[in-house]
């Protein structure tokens, strides 16, 4: 009989040792190959270490002393005037409240946009198959262009204000969430859209009624994860004149020592309403997804 268990033949052993040494040099090989990767990376980084010492005009390591003199400043006259802080962060609530309208206001115009592109562009659901490649291609352009790019250029057409944050911000959240509103629209069961189909729905009711409550609540969590980035991101184009209360934080800074602590209250300021949205909409994300 044959030892179906040691061999196709009776009474020999399979080479364990080969197996052993081929294993053995399989691993020598993969650590070789990650060793020359990790040399070649610091060597990368080493030159690139200096091409930019040599550029900068202070010097990076002489300056390394430096990088907690202007922090000390801030704190300690922020401290000084820690009585006039909560004054302060009332007084910026209005531009605070600004900048949350125009986190919303972007949030929601990109999130339909998104909403409409992702189903237009997903395998089995598109309206027109042969423009997918298109719309994905679209989203793609929208989410390549820094919302800080495109609010500098819509300054010299529409000017400062909070107009030219909203647009930037909804383009970049098109292309961002209509990215992520695609993937979960393709993992959508096909046979409810088969089912309204096959009685003569059109393509929109296909859509409302067999697609969008299953892909709903995973859409709502991206999209609140995205009002807290858009807040942020509404914040730093205050930066560049678009309104909001990274404009007075870009003035408060601006102005320098003296105003310290209106830089603090903003910040704090900031910071609380970070922190509130994103216990906010972790909850609701958690009650969307799991139910509890």
């Amino acid at each position: 009989m044959v030892d179906l268990t040691l061999g196709t033949e009776p009474g020999k052993h399979p080479a364990l040792t080969d197996t052993r040494k081929s294993y053995i040099e399989m691993v020598r090989r993969k650590r070789l190959y990650g060793t020359i990767l990790l040399v070649l990376m610091l060597a990368l980084l080493a030159s690139g270490f200096r091409v930019a010492e040599a550029r900068n005009a202070g010097g990076f390591l002489n300056g390394l002393p430096m990088l907690g003199a202007f922090p000390s400043e801030v704190l300690s006259e922020a401290w000084r005037d820690r009585a006039h802080l909560p004054g302060m962060m009332w007084h910026f609530l209005p531009s605070l409240i600004e900048t949350l309208n125009i986190a919303a206001v972007s949030t929601l115009t990109g999130g339909l946009g998104a909403a409409v592109l992702s189903v237009l562009s997903t395998r089995g659901l598109a309206r027109w198959p042969s423009m997918a490649p298109v719309f994905r291609r679209a989203m793609d352009a929208f989410r390549a262009l820094p919302d800080v790019v495109i609010a500098l250029v819509l300054i010299y057409v529409l000017g400062g204000g909070p107009i030219p944050a909203v647009i930037a911000i909804a383009v970049h959240t098109t292309g961002a969430l209509g990215k992520l509103f695609s993937e979960v629209a393709e993992n959508a069961d096909l046979k409810p859209v088969e089912g309204l189909t096959s009685v003569g729905a059109t393509w929109g009711q296909q859509i409302w009624l067999g697609v969008i409550p299953q892909v709903a609540p995973n859409w709502l969590s991206y999209g609140l994860m995205r009002f807290e980035i858009n807040v942020r991101a509404s914040a730093i184009l205050g930066f560049v004149g678009q309104g909001g209360i990274g404009y007075d934080l870009k003035l408060a800074m601006q102005w320098g020592q003296g105003r310290y602590d209106e830089v603090v209250a903003i910040f704090i300021l900031l910071f609380l309403t970070i922190v509130a949205i994103d216990r906010l909409s972790d909850h609701v994300r958690t009650r969307l997804t799991k139910g509890a």
